[in-house]
């Protein structure tokens, strides 16, 4: 089994009791920067939104079978108050737990049911190198997103390509797409930027990221720059948990060559996945 589908198992496993992150990692054999980036790759949402939203819709399918008592419900879905747990519930379905109860029906709410994995084959990985990347300082565009929630990407690149002449990129410098900044509910910072010597003549209002010296394993996307998503599922899925590495706590970067033509998506594309062992 795969970590996200030992993950799936315990969370389907384990709905009324405390889960947290950590004790998933445990159970999936990973640490937990790795499964919340392998989840979300994986199944298409952030791990413990998709616990919270499970332990909801649960719920929920309670409350409309005619639950006595709201308090146990909530109780049951992890939730230490019947505030808090009204607070939830109304910000996942957009009513309240009286409301659902009342009406004994669960129409109109969007339900989040067991998730079974894409079985779709993923890439085949060509082996990875292993190298020592140096420190890196990068300037371009920086946007928040969720992984289950990452479509303003291309959009962002498009806007880096207007600003990308403003600043002093060294000389024939390959373009980075840097994932940093993660938390748990999936959320991360993402950089489309260039390298640049000193951030001394980058203009106000650009991202400045300082990515210390790490070791790597870099991997090359094959084919159109839209599919790079099934490579990187593979990495975190598939090469990862067979590697007998562990991936570190440090950012983790696209690296576009040169020759990469963003009109056609076509060119060399590395994946510079940092290791700690």
């Amino acid at each position: 089994m795969s970590p996200v589908e030992k993950a799936l198992w315990y969370v389907e496993s384990h709905l009324g009791g405390d889960i947290t992150l950590d004790e998933i990692a445990a159970i999936a054999g990973v640490s937990g920067f790795h499964l919340t980036r392998a989840f979300a790759e994986g199944a298409g949402i952030p791990l413990m939104r998709y616990v919270r939203a499970r332990r909801l819709t649960t719920a929920a399918k309670a409350l409309a079978a005619g639950a006595r008592d709201i308090l146990s419900v909530a109780l049951e879905a992890g939730y230490g108050s019947h505030e808090a747990f009204t607070r939830a519930f109304r910000a996942e379905f957009a009513r309240t737990p009286e409301q659902v109860r009342r009406e004994a029906s669960l129409h109109g709410l969007s339900l989040t049911e067991p998730l079974s994995l894409n079985e779709e084959p993923m890439s085949q990985l060509d082996p990875p190198r292993f190298e020592m990347g140096k420190p890196l300082l990068i300037a371009g565009l920086s946007e928040r997103y969720n992984h289950a929630h990452k479509d303003g990407i291309p959009g962002q690149w498009q806007r880096f390509a207007v600003v990308a002449g403003t600043f002093p990129a060294l000389t024939d410098s390959p373009t980075y797409g840097v994932c940093c900044n993660g938390d748990d509910e999936g959320n991360f910072d993402y950089v489309c930027g260039l390298e640049v010597k000193d951030f001394t003549d980058v203009a106000n209002g650009l991202a400045r990221l300082r990515i210390p010296a790490q070791r790597y394993a870099v991997f090359r996307h094959a084919g159109h720059v839209s599919a790079i998503r099934r490579t990187v599922n593979a990495i975190w899925n598939d090469w990862l948990p067979r590697s007998g590495h562990t991936v570190a706590d440090a950012p983790n970067f696209e690296r576009y060559g040169t020759d990469f033509d963003p009109i056609r998506g076509t060119g060399t594309i590395e994946i510079w996945l940092p290791l700690a062992t």
